[in-house]
């Protein structure tokens, strides 16, 4: 019989002699039995066969409570906070690497690529100098040329270097030495007392950077001069800093900067003046030495120190340096040069198109001679301006040529930049003279045809003399000698207006002249450089000038951007026009309104002029080899107190003319001697009888009196000068 089957039960292989006690059973898992748990060894594994633990594990491991148990947690909660601050350091640290590099990285794209990055071009100098290559001012950006490293003195750079960087030769642009350094001066000192900006940091900054102080500026700042010392070497990066860094005044590198301050090229500065120019880039407005002198001296005496330390100076040529510190030069002539350097920038377009470098302008002013001019009007407007009531005035002194000798536009460049020989326009009076005299005498008269001077007028005009005195029968000569206005006023309308406006403008006057009767008078406005420029034709035999400053351009490379050659405005009159014109102006001299300028010794002719109410005073006159024009007045046209151009402007005329002609031998006016008036000759056409006037016109020496015009008898003396005459000069 089957025997019944129960249900198979699992067997857990319960340990003998506790059957079916499964609650006995442990099951549960010890640290070591964990995964990672520690190696007990072979006493503290668990039994295949029972499951326990041998007493000798328990014990090892530390029961529950045990204190075996307890300092092992102690040791590993030790060892637990220290890793996690290693692990936290290390973690924080590339965290601040990773946002450090990222900060970087995005700076870096504010910045141009770098394979596209390249040093800015230095705006271009124009270098002005006078005709014997002396500096006369420097013009653009800049105020001065580029220099080579090579051509300056080795103390000069190790300036910079021993005051600015005195590690600048071992760092790789950025010095962190430098930086730790200037953060302790810093906090010692409680304020900023030191920088750590590195030379190729600052050339970077002024090369690509505004000057605004954040943070962004100098991470980008750090870049560049990574950059640039990656590209240059560090020559050629102190060039590149010598040349744009900014040391006040507008003068930009150390040549601008020795020109400024000293009056000399760099390559001339002594150790003083280069101590001085290397510590004025710290603080150009306040060390600046024409504003500060204290102030640069000292900073000048601790760039010597360094100097003298980092082994750049000799101890003995720093004891001479600090005994003899630098002084700022003063400026020479005034300034007035630099109403030259104006002109030239004014016309430079018309001789060079656009220049990308530097430019040197060769001019055909003679530094002597400005210094002379500037010299003689100043002194006349110190000396009686205030007496005078005159303020201002302006010279013009040229070669009859048209090459400009002297210019000076004004009493003070510094004081007023407005060029008054070459932008005012002004009545020139009775200067304007010559060219209705010329028109008459292109037309058929002579210095010896005779005129009516009497009372005239013109519709509602009645022009009337200086001294309101008529002489009667008067020579052209005489009349034009002593300035006599009806005299003048009929020739003006026996040519007409228009052949005297013509006869002006063919001799060169470019500004826009009235056709109308009072032309005759010089009522017209007009430059003094143009009246100048067109009685140089009266000088030089009767050949039309431009008046010019520029002489030659040379570019950077020394090669001819412009050398003038011979042009004017060809023949405007004949020889003997010139002759009679000049035999004319030369009577100013001998008997008119400009004997006071006489320099004996010299043929000189010319013709003063004064405007209504003594508003403006000219005086022009010229020799055979030099033509000057004065011009005297108020900028406001404010009348002066009887200036007229016999007295003021004919002293400044001959104070500046007495010394151009120094030294020279007398040059005679061209064409003269045929008309010249013959010393024993002291009567006019008009005084001789009926008699010597046909002896004359037989013999040639003189026309026939013109038939609206006859012959008078002239009183064989002028009238006796009335007071103003005898104060002011002969009159006008």
């Amino acid at each position: 019989m089957a025997q019944k089957r129960g249900r198979a039960e699992p067997n857990f292989d319960v340990p003998e002699g506790r059957p079916g006690r499964r609650g006995d059973l442990d099951l549960r898992l010890s640290r070591e039995d964990r995964a990672g748990g520690g190696d007990t060894g072979s006493e503290g594994r668990v039994s295949k066969q029972t499951g326990k633990r041998s007493s000798s594990s328990r014990g090892s491991s530390g029961g529950r409570g045990s204190s075996g148990r307890g300092g092992g947690r102690s040791q590993k909660r030790r060892r637990s906070w220290l890793g996690r601050i290693v692990y936290g350091g290390v973690v924080l640290g590339l965290w601040a690497v990773i946002g450090l590099a990222g900060l970087i990285a995005y700076h870096a794209s504010q910045l141009p690529p770098i394979d596209q990055l390249s040093v800015p071009k230095r705006p271009p100098n124009i270098a002005i100098l006078a005709s014997d290559g002396t500096l006369l001012a420097n013009r653009g950006e800049t105020g001065g040329r580029v220099v080579s490293i090579k051509e300056l003195p080795p103390y000069l750079p190790r300036a910079f270097v021993a005051i600015e960087d005195r590690r600048f030769y071992s760092h790789m642009g950025i010095d962190p030495v430098g930086i730790v350094r200037a953060i302790g001066q810093n906090l010692t000192r409680r304020g900023v007392a030191q920088g750590g900006s590195t030379l190729t940091q600052q050339l970077a900054k002024n090369l690509f950077l505004t000057q605004e102080r954040t943070a962004s500026r100098k991470i980008q700042e750090a870049i560049l001069a990574l950059w640039l010392e990656h590209k240059y070497t560090k020559d050629e990066i102190l060039e590149l800093y010598l040349n744009r860094v900014y040391f006040g005044a507008g003068a930009y590198g150390v040549e601008a900067a020795a020109q400024r301050y000293f009056g000399k090229p760099a390559k001339d500065v002594s150790l003083a003046q280069a101590a001085m120019l290397g510590g004025l880039v710290q603080a150009p407005s306040r060390l600046a030495p024409n504003r500060n002198l204290p102030a640069a001296q000292a900073r000048a005496a601790q760039v010597l120190a360094a100097m003298q330390e980092l082994g750049f100076a000799a101890p003995q040529d720093v004891k001479v340096a600090l005994a003899q510190p630098a002084r700022p030069a003063s400026v020479r002539g005034g300034g007035s040069a630099n109403y030259v350097a104006d002109l030239v920038m004014d016309v430079l377009d018309d001789y060079v198109g656009k220049f990308e470098s530097d430019i040197t302008v060769q001019t055909t002013v003679d530094p002597s001679l400005q210094a002379t001019a500037e010299r003689s009007l100043v002194d006349e407007l110190n000396k009686q301006g205030s007496r005078f009531n005159v303020g201002q005035g302006a010279l013009v002194s040229m070669r009859p040529d048209g090459a400009i000798r002297a210019l000076i536009g004004g009493r003070d460049y510094a004081q007023s930049q407005f060029n008054r020989a070459t932008t005012a326009k002004r009545q020139p009076g009775s200067s304007f003279k010559p060219f209705v005299y010329l028109a008459a005498v292109e037309r058929g008269a002579t210095p010896d045809t005779v005129r009516e001077d009497a009372p005239i007028k013109i519709g509602n005009w009645a022009p009337e003399n200086y001294s309101h005195r008529y002489e009667g029968a008067v020579t052209l000569r005489s009349a034009l000698a002593h300035s006599l206005n009806t005299v003048a006023v009929r020739l003006g309308q026996e040519v007409g207006p228009k052949a005297v406006v013509q006869t002006a403008q063919k001799l060169g006057i470019t500004s826009a002249l009235q056709a109308n009767g009072s032309i005759a008078l010089g009522t017209s406005e007009v430059t003094l450089l143009e009246m100048v420029g067109a009685y140089g034709a009266f000088a030089n035999g009767g050949m039309g000038v431009i008046p010019y400053v520029v002489a030659s351009v040379k570019g950077s490379d020394g090669k001819f951007l412009y050398k003038r050659t011979e042009s004017g405005l060809g023949r405007v009159m004949s020889p003997d026009a010139d002759g009679m014109m000049n035999a004319m102006m030369h009577e100013t001299f001998v008997s008119g309104t400009a004997k006071k300028a006489d320099i004996p010794g010299w043929d000189l002719a010319g013709k003063t002029g004064t405007t209504q109410d003594y508003r403006d005073a000219w005086f022009i006159g010229f020799s055979g080899s030099l033509v000057t024009g004065v011009w005297l007045g108020n900028d406001d046209g404010e009348l002066t107190k009887k200036v007229t151009g016999g007295n003021l402007p004919a002293e400044v005329w001959k104070t500046y003319m007495a010394q151009a002609l120094k030294g020279q031998n007398p040059v005679p006016l061209p064409n003269i001697n045929r008309w010249r008036r013959a010393p024993e000759t002291t009567a006019s056409v008009a005084n001789a009888g009926p008699a010597d006037v046909i002896g004359q016109i037989i013999d040639g020496l003189t026309p026939a009196p013109q038939p609206e015009a006859p012959v008078r008898r002239q009183r064989q003396q002028r009238a006796e000068p009335n007071f103003f005459e005898k104060l002011f000069g002969i009159n006008d």
